[in-house]
């Protein structure tokens, strides 16, 4: 395949990357501590003049879809209600005991994950599944691995009630919110009256949708595919070639290496990974058993009573992959590697196996090429979030 860079007349502008690489900025002394905003700056935040001015998030490389189609027409983006999301994502007073914040589990740090097998909730409580990610859940058509939530308002709250991770009620989480003056400010301005479960729902979703990522180098090869071998004509349009060469240039500067490439290859190929890791965010949304954790949850047939769902669970987006470990639905698996060499088996045998699991008979080096692909060419930006000061 050719890789040369094909110059017009024209100059070529180096577009920067949409999003910062996760850092997470802010003074440590005060990150996520309550009575450390105080309630005029969140009056002077307020009184903005775009505080309320609706909005969608930027679009990273990768990404195809039209991010408003994604954002409920009930739910519209405002920085004032992002910002209030962010603080009640960072804030513990929404668990009883006051030491489990949404953050405690999705952890920017973490690749919006906590990096455990399974999460620990108040009193040291364990739960029996792995934290997904945050990360593209504006792409999401359902939330949890079993998909019982419709959306991202339904899931935020429900961990404030599971008995397990936050063991509040919703009532009772209602009337601490209410009762700190810097919130209540906030849910007038935001939702014209006091806060309610569904309105911390809403801002802590609309927190959610803008936590985006994309323009990983896998990205930028798929932008650059049409022209690698493409020979323009003496008279081709002047606005093509500094298309061309724009893009062409930007995967030059952001190359896979070619072990990465040789997993590409196998991805989309023998490894038959794109069967159900497909689309703009590298996941078909839907529900496969793929033989782990056999016989101890029943996945998403306690969504809907159907037992051919017996052990499905929703297939992960791969982005940001190497952030995330351990994988699975039960966190049993800790590397990229047991990962692939569960599927190159063919998985765990049971009767409900999706027919899309089978023996791929890789190679140990290609084992090794598809997990240097995922760690290399799918890992991306992500959009940089400073932990918040909290009322």
């Amino acid at each position: 395949m050719k890789r040369s860079i094909l110059f017009a007349t024209l100059p070529v502008a180096v577009s920067m990357l949409l999003f910062a690489q996760n850092p997470i900025s802010g003074r440590r002394d005060d990150r996520a501590v309550p009575g450390t905003l105080s309630l005029e700056e969140i009056r002077a935040r307020l009184a903005e003049s775009d505080a309320h001015t609706v909005f969608v998030p930027d679009r990273p490389l990768g990404l195809t879809d039209d991010l408003a189609e994604h954002i409920p027409a009930d739910n519209p983006l405002t920085p004032a209600k992002v910002d209030l999301g962010r603080q009640l994502y960072f804030d513990k007073r929404l668990s009883r005991d006051g030491t489990v914040s949404c953050a405690t589990c999705h952890d920017p740090a973490k690749g919006w994950t906590d990096n455990s097998p399974v999460s620990t909730g108040i009193g040291g409580q364990k739960g029996g599944r792995s934290a997904p990610t945050v990360i593209n859940r504006i792409l999401g058509k359902t939330q949890f691995w079993d998909g019982r939530a419709a959306s991202l308002e339904e899931q935020a709250v429900g961990p404030i009630e599971n008995p397990i991770e936050m063991g509040f009620t919703h009532d009772e989480a209602v009337e601490r919110i209410n009762a700190i003056p810097g919130y209540r400010i906030q849910f007038q301005a935001v939702f014209d009256g006091p806060a309610t479960i569904d309105s911390i729902g809403k801002a802590i979703a609309a927190f959610e949708r803008t936590i985006v990522s994309g323009a990983n180098k896998n990205d930028y090869y798929e932008q650059a595919l049409p022209f690698f071998d493409y020979e323009p004509s003496e008279d081709e349009d002047p606005e093509f070639l500094a298309h061309m060469n724009e893009v062409l240039l930007l995967e030059e500067t952001h190359r896979m290496s070619l072990q990465a490439e040789r997993g590409r290859d196998l991805f989309f190929g023998k490894a038959a990974c794109s069967a159900c890791h497909v689309g703009q965010d590298l996941t078909d949304e839907e529900f496969h058993n793929i033989g782990i954790g056999t016989g101890k949850d029943a996945g998403r047939a306690a969504v809907t009573g159907n037992d051919a769902d017996t052990g499905a669970f929703k297939t992960p987006s791969l982005r940001n992959i190497a952030l995330t470990a351990p994988y699975m639905h039960d966190g049993s698996l800790a590397t990229l590697m047991d990962v692939v060499r569960h599927y190159n088996l063919g998985g765990d045998g049971n009767p409900h196996l999706s027919d899309k699991i089978f023996p791929l008979h890789l190679t140990e080096q290609e084992m090794q090429d598809l997990v240097r692909f995922m760690e290399e060419a799918l890992t991306g930006t992500i959009t940089d979030v400073e932990v918040p000061r909290l009322p």
